[in-house]
C-alpha cells in the first residue's frame, strides 16, 4: 500500500499560528494555506483599517508561499472572508494588481467576525502547476 505523506509547511515571514492549526499543508502537490489575516508577523499587531490590513494579508501569503517556492501564479483557489461588503471594492482592485490572468478561481462571503478582530482573511490552495496563457 503507497502511503503518501502530508507535509507542513512553516515560515517566520508569516504570522505564527494563533491556534490549533499549521500555516500550511502539502498533499500530493496541493498546498492548503491557512486564512491569513492582517497581522505583521515581526510584531504579531493587527494593522489598524481595512486597506493596510489586506496588504498585510497579500504579504503573508506571499510569505507562505515563498516557503514552499510557490508563486501567485500557483494559487489554484481563494476564499475571502469580510466582516463587510461594501468592501467588496477594495479587495478587486488589490487582486487586479496582486494576480496576472488567468485569475484564480475565487469565493467571498460575509462574517459576523473574525480571529483578533480583523476585517479581513484570505486562504489560498495551490498547486505546482504549468497553467495555460
Amino acid at each position: 500500500m503507497n502511503v503518501n505523506t502530508i507535509n507542513i509547511i512553516s515560515t517566520e515571514n508569516a504570522p505564527k499560528a494563533v491556534g490549533t492549526y499549521s500555516q500550511g499543508t502539502e498533499y500530493n502537490g496541493v498546498y492548503y494555506f491557512s486564512g491569513q489575516i492582517g497581522l505583521d508577523p515581526s510584531t504579531m499587531t493587527m494593522k489598524e483599517d481595512f486597506q493596510s490590513q489586506l496588504d498585510q494579508v497579500l504579504k503573508n501569503i506571499d510569505a507562505l508561499l515563498n516557503a514552499a517556492s510557490l508563486s501567485r501564479k500557483d494559487i489554484l483557489k481563494s476564499t475571502i472572508f469580510l466582516l463587510d461588503m461594501a468592501s467588496f471594492p477594495l479587495v478587486n482592485a488589490s487582486y487586479e494588481k496582486f494576480f496576472k490572468t488567468p485569475y484564480p478561481a475565487r469565493s467571498c462571503v460575509a462574517v459576523t467576525a473574525l480571529p483578533k478582530g480583523a476585517l479581513i482573511e484570505i486562504e489560498v490552495i495551490a498547486a505546482r502547476t504549468k497553467k495555460i496563457d
